[in-house]
């Protein structure tokens, strides 16, 4: 199918093979829905072809192009599938004829004939026909491999949940044979918000990971960005120029926001001359534009939130005004708990911790928030601002018990175990 390189140890075979599923699996996959037209059967085809690398690549070498090699070997593996499964009359025939339709040389299937197969796939999870809170789970596991546990942090609900909502909508695109394309540019934008918040998603996901050893996944934010990317080229309407704007301008601050050691490191602590000045003069240009298009909505707003921060020289001379008023202004977009508690934060820096912790409480109080760490964690910043001890100790321990990812609980241990110390 492709040429190989020279003969490969077994540990060198599963070493390339668990390099390639951790940089391409998710491209693989997609490329394989898109061929096959099933979840289930790429998903099956796709654990197959590194099952049959890891047979032959030992004995046959390292093939040249393995992203290839694998999309091939997928491609026969679910025609084989197919085959044992004796399904219906004609669903075979339908593969074949769907395959056949695509290029047989694995060389064929470059970065430019493949670019956008991910893409195509978020338009298919985000497809209209499925509940919201399906769309996004789904395309957080189809697009991004992310587990159903850290899809359920994500969401700040259960894990049989989220493992329903991704099972009916493939059972939703299934049976409705929702189609694996990129919409038409008539019906671009009713599908637009959905996939703006599925970007976002894996954003987040891989700029603060919701749980583990590390602070982020660079893997997940940079393919956030190239899919922001292709999206503004498909459709840039000022929300995904302000998309990614928003990314950018967090992007921009990844080197300062860990120490050489791993800890996380406050905004008002980074040393901004580590920020990437390319990205910040990019993301700023875009959003401007969003903005002078007057048709922005809540992204473009969080966008010129960063902005601000981004262009202080220093933590002290953050225009805390500007920010309150972009925070009211994005409250009316988005009235979520979250951007209460955001912007009660930017209050508290402006107007002083009593006031910012009065907000606080009163989302608290709501019930809203119980079970985001952040809440608690600001809860307990403010108290320790204002000396209330106590308080300050118990809302870190709170916060302690919901955080899941290490640099974030040492942060917070760290605080607290300077609390208990005094």
């Amino acid at each position: 199918m492709t040429d190989f390189l020279s003969a490969a140890t077994t540990f060198e075979v599963r070493t390339a093979l668990d390099a390639i599923y951790r940089t391409e699996s998710r491209r693989i996959l997609a490329t394989l829905i898109r061929l096959l037209g099933d979840f289930e059967l790429a998903e099956e085809a796709l654990h197959e072809a590194v099952m049959a690398a890891m047979e032959q690549w030992p004995r046959d070498g390292i093939p040249a192009n393995p992203r290839a090699w694998l999309i091939s070997a997928g491609r026969f593996k679910a025609i084989d599938q197919v085959r044992r499964r004796a399904r219906i009359s004609g669903s075979l025939d339908e593969l074949e004829n769907r395959l056949r339709e695509e290029p047989l040389d694995p060389a064929q299937w470059d970065e430019q004939h493949l670019a956008d197969d991910r893409l195509r796939l978020i338009f298919t999870c985000c497809h209209p026909a499925l509940p919201s809170e399906a769309r996004t789970a789904l395309t957080l596991r189809e697009v991004c491999g992310l587990t159903t546990e850290e899809i359920a942090r994500a969401f700040l609900t259960g894990v049989s949940t989220v493992a329903k909502r991704i099972v009916r909508a493939k059972a939703k695109i299934r049976d409705t044979r929702i189609p694996y394309i990129v919409p038409a540019p008539d019906e671009l934008p009713g599908r637009l918000d959905s996939v703006l918040q599925v970007i976002y998603l894996i954003f987040t996901e891989g700029y603060s990971a919701s749980s583990g050893p590390s602070l982020a996944r660079c893997d997940l934010s940079s393919e956030a960005i190239r899919l922001g990317r292709l999206l503004r080229e498909l459709l840039p309407e000022p929300e995904v120029l302000g998309l990614l704007s928003l990314m950018l301008l967090q992007e921009s601050r990844r080197s300062a926001r860990v120490s050489p050691r791993g800890d996380l490191i406050l905004l008002d602590h980074q040393d901004r001359s580590l920020w990437n000045r390319d990205q910040m003069n990019e993301a700023i240009q875009l959003v401007e534009q969003a903005l002078a298009s007057e048709k922005f909505g809540p992204y473009t707003v969080q966008a010129a939130i960063a902005a601000v921060h981004a262009e202080a020289q220093s933590a002290e001379v953050t225009d805390w005004n500007q920010i309150c008023g972009l925070y009211d202004v994005l409250l009316g977009l988005d009235p979520s708990p979250v951007i209460e508690l955001n912007r009660a934060v930017a209050i508290a820096m402006r107007d002083g911790p009593a006031a910012g912790l009065e907000i606080v409480d009163r989302i608290l109080n709501r019930g809203d928030l119980e079970n985001y760490y952040l809440a608690h964690a600001s809860r307990a910043d403010l108290h320790r601002r204002l000396g209330n001890r106590d308080e300050a100790i118990r809302s870190y321990r709170r916060a302690l018990t919901l955080a899941r990812q290490e640099p974030t609980r040492r942060f917070l241990q760290r605080r607290l175990d300077t609390l208990l110390a005094q």
